[in-house]
C-alpha cells in the first residue's frame, strides 16, 4: 500500500490517525507505520480503509502514483487588508501536495519569537490555509490592529476570543467582541502543517 496516499486521503477526509486507528481496531502507531511505509495492512484491512476514506483499493495500492508538488509562497509579514496573492514580501517557496492545494488558498509564514515553543519555535515555517473562521482549539494566524501576523491557539467565547500561547511563560490575551471590531482582530488562516529547517 502507498503510505503517502493513505496519509493524504486521511487528511483530506479530516480523519485523525487516532480516529482511523479506533475504526480499524489498531493502535495509532500502527497507522503511523503504514503511512511511513514501514509496515503494511493485510488486504482485508486495505478494503476497510478504502471504504472509510471513500477511495478505491486500487488508489491506495498505487505505488507508482506520485503527487505533483504545488509551490506556495513563504511570507515574512502579512499586512491587513491585502489579499494573500497580492503580497510581494515573498522570502521563499514551500511545496504542498496537489490534493491539499485543491482545498483552498495556502501560504507559508516564518514564525518569529518563542510564544508557541516548544511545539512551534522561532524560525519554523507554518503552512497556512487562508480562512477567516476557525474552530476552538485550532492554531491560527491572527492580525491584531493591522500589525504583523501572530500565531496562537484560539479559544472562542460568547464575549470574545482568547489568543493562547503554548509557551507557559507567556500569558493568554483576551479580546472582547468590541475590540475585535474596533482594533480590529482578524483571523487570516488556519495552521495546517509545520516545517522545521535544520
Amino acid at each position: 500500500m502507498n503510505g503517502k496516499l493513505l496519509a493524504t486521503y486521511r487528511k483530506k477526509n479530516k480523519i485523525s490517525q487516532e480516529k482511523l486507528a479506533k475504526e480499524l481496531n489498531v493502535s495509532r502507531s500502527t497507522i503511523a507505520m503504514w503511512e511511513n511505509n514501514s509496515n503494511e495492512p493485510d488486504n482485508k484491512t486495505i478494503v476497510k480503509i478504502a471504504n472509510i476514506l471513500n477511495v478505491s483499493t486500487d488508489t491506495l495500492l498505487d505505488n507508482n502514483h506520485t503527487q505533483k508538488g504545488i509551490k506556495i509562497p513563504v511570507l515574512g509579514t502579512v499586512a491587513a487588508g491585502i489579499p494573500i496573492s497580492a503580497i510581494q514580501d515573498i522570502l521563499d517557496y514551500e511545496e504542498i501536495f496537489e490534493d491539499l492545494a485543491n482545498t483552498g488558498e495556502f501560504f507559508g509564514l516564518i514564525i518569529k519569537g518563542d510564544s508557541m515553543a516548544p511545539t512551534i519555535t522561532n524560525g519554523d515555517i507554518v503552512i497556512v490555509r487562508a480562512q477567516s473562521t476557525i474552530d476552538n482549539g485550532d492554531i491560527a494566524i491572527i492580525l491584531v490592529n493591522g500589525e504583523e501576523a501572530t500565531c496562537k491557539k484560539i479559544k472562542k467565547t460568547p464575549e470574545g476570543v482568547m489568543l493562547i500561547p503554548l509557551n507557559s511563560e507567556y500569558e493568554p490575551t483576551f479580546y472582547s467582541n468590541k475590540q475585535i471590531e474596533q482594533l480590529p482582530v482578524k483571523i487570516i488562516g488556519k495552521v495546517i502543517e509545520q516545517r522545521r529547517k535544520f
